[in-house]
């Protein structure tokens, strides 16, 4: 039986294949410098909102984490927020689009783009 990993970013086998169809059309995929950056801004109707880009620059307060061959970067405060966090994706007739799956968050709007803590 295989051991999950605690104090992480997870991410899903949906999100992982849109992640890399996306950095197939930014022509970054076979280039290993980029990354998935992760975080939290304030906003949105709950309160606090993600915010997810590629990036290439590692800063010195970030915290770094590969799941299912995704290497996602997030600064430390974000982490406070997305411990444990898995991320999906969903192209649904109910929604299409990233979502998180966050045991950290005590509501979340219906857009699934915000949440509270």
């Amino acid at each position: 039986m295989s051991e999950v990993a605690e104090n992480t970013i997870l991410v899903s086998e949906k999100a992982k294949a849109k992640i890399t169809q996306l950095m197939q059309d930014a022509d970054i995929v076979n280039d290993p410098s980029y990354f998935l950056r992760v975080g939290v801004v304030g906003g949105g109707c709950s309160g606090l909102s993600y915010k997810l880009d590629f990036d290439n620059e590692i800063k010195p307060m970030d915290q770094v984490f590969e799941d299912n061959g995704v290497k996602v970067v997030t600064d430390l405060k974000s982490f406070l927020y997305l411990v444990n966090t898995e991320l999906d994706f969903s192209d649904g007739l109910n929604g299409k689009g990233f979502y998180f799956n966050n045991p950290n968050a005590s509501r979340s709007c219906g857009c699934g783009e915000s949440f509270s803590v």
